[in-house]
């Protein structure tokens, strides 16, 4: 028993550090989107391409749940 509460405290430590390193990118203008200068500060490698792709909706900007979608989905991994 105590072996299985050790365990499950370490995986909830471990998904609380994935679930805030999520958290990396800064809306520095403060409208509420990411624009792709503001995420490349996170990821450094980030392409047009995959800007586009996260930017499901098209409006040239990435909302909350749209990159929660593409961290989810790994289409963003943090450098």
């Amino acid at each position: 028993m105590k072996a299985l509460v050790v365990t499950l405290g370490t995986v909830v430590a471990m998904t609380a550090g994935v679930a805030f390193a999520q958290v990396a990118v800064e809306d520095t203008d403060g409208n509420g989107s990411y624009s792709m200068e503001e995420l490349m500060v996170a990821y450094a490698d980030l392409t047009e391409d995959v800007f586009a792709e996260v930017d499901a909706d098209g409006d040239g900007a990435v909302s909350m749940e749209e990159l929660t979608a593409a961290q989810d989905a790994e289409i963003l991994v943090s450098n």
